[in-house]
């Protein structure tokens, strides 16, 4: 069970996919928002449950519905990867019905620790990957994460690909495909759109580069309008596409250069090269995408800012912070995603 946030659901993908090749003779329920079912589409031997937060599994007795409905798969252990309120409550259930039970530790005091102003303890953490591999060990079952397998890259459809050649000057969609998702949850992860811009007008000198701009929502997508003007080998897909289309079309590209934020985790667990920027948050809290290298993870000097990381989430501002990712350079970007 794992029912929000995109980038934490995305992060259960390669342990499930590890877990799944390892023990195939083993049934997986995930229990999520349907929203994310695409996400478990490939995975062998996985089955998908959605959970309705609006309808039947609303409120308390809505989780009791939800323990019900579960009871008819007749499942033999629970597995929480959320280890929040509505899940400790279907786990108890199960417990007191005599099943196996096991929750993901998320590490809170180390987290504190390292996030805190004074007395930081700088180093990095358990990954969130071996805390949910090891909820499945306490069941008995160890995954070792060490030889990942992905999935095929997907086969693009005529409507993406118009899409993608809409500009009659891009004859096709050959090149080298770079994504950017410019965008996260709090303002203090996302890189200055005027650094930003820089970096997208420096690809777009190689015509060989065709850069896709992922996002969502009115703001972001006037936003990438902006970006992307003028250049006619940068697309911004945010808006023209559904959710499974953006799947695939990720699950293509050569690399993703991303925030702090799901956009990241959704291209590694498709087995794609992800570059990361940080501001407020660090990769040693636990969340560097699935197997990319700490190289691949530019973050802010902290030698002009000691204090970081501050936050784990980013969801906390430090006074005199706010240009922290100023000092990640737009060449030093530039030149990661060109390795």
């Amino acid at each position: 069970m794992r029912l929000s946030a995109m980038g934490d659901v995305a992060m259960t993908v390669p342990v499930l996919r590890a877990f799944a090749n390892q023990y195939p003779e083993i049934k997986i329920t995930v229990v999520s928002r349907l929203f994310f079912k695409p996400f478990f589409d490939t995975i062998p031997n996985v089955f998908f449950f959605a959970f309705d937060e609006k309808n039947r599994h609303k409120g308390f007795i809505g989780l009791l519905r939800l323990f019900r409905d579960l009871q008819v798969l007749n499942i033999d252990a629970f597995a929480d990867l959320h280890n929040v309120l509505r899940s400790k409550i279907i786990r108890t259930l199960f417990a007191l019905n005599g099943k196996k039970v096991a929750s993901v530790d998320k590490g809170r005091a180390e987290k504190a620790a390292l996030t805190r102003a004074d007395n930081k303890i700088f180093k990095p953490l358990t990954t969130m990957f071996e805390r949910h591999a090891k909820v499945f060990q306490e069941l008995g079952f160890k995954v070792d994460l060490s030889h990942p397998k992905f999935p095929e890259k997907a086969v693009l459809s005529n409507d993406i690909l118009n899409i993608l050649v809409e500009n009659e000057s891009i004859p096709d969609f050959s090149g080298i495909r770079i994504g950017i998702a410019p965008f996260a949850q709090y303002d203090s992860k996302v890189y200055p759109l005027d650094l930003m811009q820089e970096v997208i007008t420096e690809l777009a000198l190689n015509k060989n580069n065709k850069i896709i701009l992922f996002g969502g929502g009115k703001k972001e997508i006037e936003i990438l309008e902006s970006l992307s003007k003028d250049k006619e080998n940068v697309i911004n897909v945010a808006g023209k596409i559904k959710f499974q289309q953006e799947l695939n079309l990720i699950s293509t590209l050569d690399v993703m250069l991303s925030m702090d934020s799901g956009n990241a985790h959704i291209a590694a667990m498709l087995g794609v090269k992800v570059i990361t920027l940080w501001g407020a948050t660090h990769p040693f809290a636990g969340f560097l995408p699935f197997n990319q290298p700490i190289e691949n993870a530019l973050r802010s000097d902290r030698s002009q800012f000691p204090k970081l990381p501050t936050s784990v989430y980013g969801n906390k501002k430090v006074a005199g912070y706010e240009d922290a990712m100023r000092t990640i350079l737009p060449e030093m970007i530039i030149k990661r995603l060109t390795i």
